[in-house]
């Protein structure tokens, strides 16, 4: 490596680290928000997501459709329609106005897209999440009837544990 070439990212390291105070950093979590209590499990910031919640998002998403479907589809409209007479008539913005037409529509059918994948995704997150609810809760209640029969705690140290019944005398031979 050439020496000046040394001295050249030398520099351009030391503008780098005197401008990071302009930069935003993913590493770590501002102390102002830490609150000195990262590692608490509630104050880091845990995600809750309620069925309301889903419910509201795929409504919104699904609103924001039907109004771009019917407020802002330019298909089949005047635009079309003065960008085929512009360029019929030797004007070169006809064919820019059709680029742009053709490129609206390329962009709202993305969008339409978009929203309609997260209205059709927040309904079926909510009956998985739902179903995996119910799952969960049935599976708890047959672990807690299953918990005292298999719980040595039951019965004080060293004494029988009545969960088995009561203890049988030993059989001489």
């Amino acid at each position: 490596m050439a020496w000046d070439e040394w001295d050249r990212l030398k520099t351009d390291a030391l503008t780098r680290q005197q401008d990071a105070s302009t930069h935003m950093r993913l590493n770590q979590l501002p102390s102002d928000l830490a609150g000195g209590s990262a590692t608490v499990p509630g104050q880091t910031g845990d995600l809750k997501v309620t069925q309301h919640d889903l419910t509201r998002i795929g409504s919104q998403a699904h609103t924001l459709y039907n109004q771009l479907w019917d407020k802002a589809r330019l298909a089949g409209t005047s635009v079309d329609s003065a960008a085929s007479d512009l360029t019929k008539q030797g004007f070169a913005l006809g064919a820019g106005l059709q680029h742009v037409s053709n490129k609206w529509e390329i962009q709202l059918n993305s969008l339409l897209d978009a929203c309609a994948q997260i209205s059709n995704h927040m309904q079926v997150t909510k009956k998985i999440h739902a179903g995996d609810d119910a799952y969960i809760q049935r599976q708890m209640s047959s672990i807690d009837t299953l918990d005292a029969g298999f719980d040595e705690r039951v019965g004080r140290p060293g004494e029988h544990n009545p969960v088995y019944g009561s203890p049988q005398s030993p059989k001489k031979k």
